[in-house]
């Protein structure tokens, strides 16, 4: 039987490289490809003189609706 231990650490190493390449991708394409992408109407920034505090809470919930659907197209079979 498998150690249940071996999957999770190979699950964590695949969500790692798939993070690395999608930070990757938006530091490439940081001033083209998605004009929206942190831009969209309920996304939260509030900028005082050496302070800028910036919550994406639009576009987060946008990019988990299409990676839920990404995914859930994916995994049926």
């Amino acid at each position: 039987m498998p150690d249940p231990l071996q999957h999770i650490a190979k699950l964590f190493i695949a969500f790692g490289i798939i993070f690395t390449v999608l930070g990757a991708l938006l530091l490439l394409f940081k001033n083209s490809g998605i004009p929206f992408l942190g831009k969209l109407p309920g996304d939260i920034v509030l900028q005082r003189k050496n302070f800028t505090f910036y919550f994406p809470v639009a576009t987060s919930i946008l990019l988990s609706i299409i990676l839920s659907v990404i995914f859930y197209v994916i995994s049926r079979k």
